[in-house]
């Protein structure tokens, strides 16, 4: 279930967008102490404490500017130290300044209150769905083996080899894996989930290309059949070429 930390100082607007948020779903936190808002932060996502460089969660802030104490632009810089949270300003400032700052501050969007309900879940869809795709790593590496997700490619040993969609799906889906022995159902359904179909034969003939493909790499025994069980992506030895 998504987070969202509601930091605004109205009790009537607090209410209505922990209502709002609770009814699509969301865990909600509203802050009502605005004495120390970064360790109620740290308290209630407590897995967003990353440096700048680390992949960004899609959980979210909703942050007002003039709040009690510290204003959101504060708040802003005093989050963005320690996490990469997506942070939607909504607040009643309709400034191109406040929105510009507001933005170069560290935050992802910025909305003008009063705003309708469709649109502000609009904006923290999009946003969500934003920062979770940001969170895909673009390349796996595992044993020497490379994977491109978004070229479609194997690499390994200074070779490269294009893959299908269904044998980049499967390998990926081993290599998130590594070492457990994943069932042909269990790779079936993923697939599926990734809206690809695939049945139990379809399953067999993309194994035996991917196999044939990672053996051209170096890696011939990489993927092991366990009998009555499944698949086991394990590597007994780096290839040729590759870095140890």
């Amino acid at each position: 279930m998504k987070k969202i930390m509601i930091i605004e100082d109205d009790p009537t607007t607090r209410d209505e967008l922990a209502l709002l948020l609770e009814s699509e779903g969301f865990q909600v936190l509203t802050v009502t102490d605005f004495t120390d808002i970064v360790g109620q932060f740290e308290e209630f996502m407590p897995g967003l404490q990353q440096t700048l460089s680390e992949h960004c969660s899609s959980d979210l802030i909703l942050l007002d500017l003039g709040l009690p104490g510290k204003n959101g632009f504060t708040l802003c810089m005093e989050i963005r130290r320690i996490s990469r949270v997506p942070i939607l300003f909504l607040t009643g400032r309709d400034s191109a300044l406040d929105e510009l700052q507001a933005l170069n501050l560290g935050g992802d969007d910025y909305i003008v209150k009063p705003c309708s309900a469709p649109l502000l879940l609009a904006h923290i869809n999009a946003l969500l769905r934003r920062t979770s795709s940001a969170q895909q790593p673009d390349m796996m590496e595992a044993g020497g083996l490379s994977v491109h997700l978004t070229r479609g490619t194997a690499s390994a040993g200074g070779k490269c080899m294009e893959l299908t969609r269904n044998e980049l799906q499967i390998l990926v889906h081993l290599m998130r894996h590594p070492g457990e022995i994943v069932s042909r159902a269990d790779l079936i359904n993923a697939l599926w989930d990734n809206h690809i179909y695939i049945d139990d034969n379809t399953l067999s003939v993309n194994m035996t290309r991917l196999r044939g493909k990672l053996a051209e790499l170096g890696l011939p025994d990489c993927i092991k059949t366990r009998r009555g069980m499944g698949y086991q992506l394990k590597f007994s030895k780096f290839p040729m070429g590759a870095g140890g």
